[in-house]
């Protein structure tokens, strides 16, 4: 381990940190018709469990900067990951208090993942280059997803849905380990004899740059509406393949993993892009493409073929899936000095705080009206809505 590891080396780090944490969000969703057919819960329930993990990451979130501050990025990243793939364990008891104490601990642990990223990977990141390595770095969130989406059915299908549950939650353990040749040199900032933390103080301090900075408050707003399309996607294309389309698990998780796989490419590609024009007039056109394609789902039905809905995925893996590293790099450039990380926080507490209401509403629209449409719909709408909100970003700027 060199004594000062490059900017590779740390995203390559930050990447594997985000490729383990996304089994917080997607290991019970993609495993869901299986454990509907034990439990008798309604498999369309799965969107309250992304909401109950962002309910977790709500209350971890905010506290972010004050764990950075006594403990270092790397140590925050791995009480996270351990923490993350505790709760996935949980949900192989089975019991629905189980679940739900599942998606809350995974949530918990995941909530410093993303701030505690941006504060190892800001300082050490060529201006040139931010939206770049930022993408690269978030290409672990997709490329956990596709994993998630591929190898849990089929650890499922040979050891039962428990077996693919505490499969991903070992990955995330040994994630944690993996990291700890590292500590010592990018977690030499950290202060042990900094004051004890204080909760509420830290949150407030967080949450205040949303009020100072409005154009991390227009990023917050952008985020937020492109992550309804971009979970409501995640945790719901699975079984609207199979109770919609009729399909099988292993063949609906393949879909979501080539979905997840266009939001890989996507994100590098968006990247490039966006370090020769600039992040907002990218972001702007992926808050189109979600809104369209969103637009598809909400549209097709069991007569569409087959190749029209693996397109229809692949856009919205390569749109929703992929605008994170680009705004994120943004967020990093225009944060004030030394507050990448808190700026982040916020940004995260506002996400989480849309995602605990997001995902369990489009499960209500379901519920009531026996159908996807109508939530891939909404989803069109919010991610408009981002677009809105980035265009007064441009007008900030010029």
């Amino acid at each position: 381990m060199p004594r000062d590891p490059s900017v590779w080396t740390v995203m390559l780090a930050l990447m594997g940190t985000h490729l383990a944490g996304m089994g917080a969000f997607l290991a019970v969703p993609v495993l869901a018709p299986a454990i509907a057919a034990e439990t008798g819960l309604p498999a369309g329930l799965a969107g309250f469990h992304t909401s109950l993990v962002y309910a977790g990451a709500l209350v971890s979130g905010p506290l972010t900067a004050g764990l950075l501050r006594r403990h270092g990025g790397v140590r925050v990243c791995q009480g996270a990951l351990v923490t993350v793939g505790l709760g996935i364990a949980l949900a192989a008891i089975g019991h629905p208090i189980a679940l739900v104490l599942s998606a809350l601990l995974s949530g918990l642990g995941h909530g410093p993942v993303t701030p505690a990223g941006s504060h190892l990977l800001a300082p050490r990141t060529p201006p040139a280059r931010r939206s770049l390595i930022f993408g690269l770095k978030q290409c672990g969130v997709p490329m956990g997803a596709m994993m998630v989406a591929a190898l849990a059915p089929l650890l499922a299908l040979i050891f039962g849905w428990r077996g693919g549950v505490l499969g991903v939650a070992l990955f995330s353990v040994l994630l944690a380990l993996a990291l700890q040749p590292l500590r010592a040199v990018l977690d030499a900032d950290r202060q042990p004899d900094a004051p004890p933390l204080r909760p509420f103080a830290e949150a407030r301090a967080s949450l205040s740059i949303l009020r100072d900075e409005p154009r991390i408050r227009a990023l917050t707003i952008a985020s937020a509406s492109f992550g309804i399309g971009q979970f409501s996607f995640s945790s719901f294309f699975v079984v609207w393949q199979v109770e919609v389309l009729g399909r099988g698990l292993e063949a609906a998780g393949l879909a979501l993993a080539l979905a997840q796989c266009a939001g890989v490419v996507g994100r590098v590609l968006w990247a490039v892009v966006a370090d020769r024009v600039g992040a907002p007039p990218v972001l702007v056109t992926l808050g189109v493409i979600i809104a369209l394609a969103s637009l598809g789902f909400a549209l097709a039905g069991p007569s569409w073929p087959e190749a029209t809905v693996l397109m229809l995925g692949a856009a919205m893996g390569a749109s929703a899936v992929a605008w994170n590293g680009v705004l994120l790099g943004e967020v990093a450039r225009l944060a004030p000095e030394g507050r990448v990380g808190a700026a982040t926080a916020a940004l995260g507490f506002v996400f989480a705080a849309t995602m605990v209401v997001a995902p369990s509403g489009f499960s209500l629209l379901v519920l009531g009206t026996g159908g996807y449409g109508p939530g891939f719909f909404l989803c069109a709408v919010a991610a408009l809505t981002g677009v809105i909100a980035l265009r007064g970003l441009r007008a900030m700027r010029g």
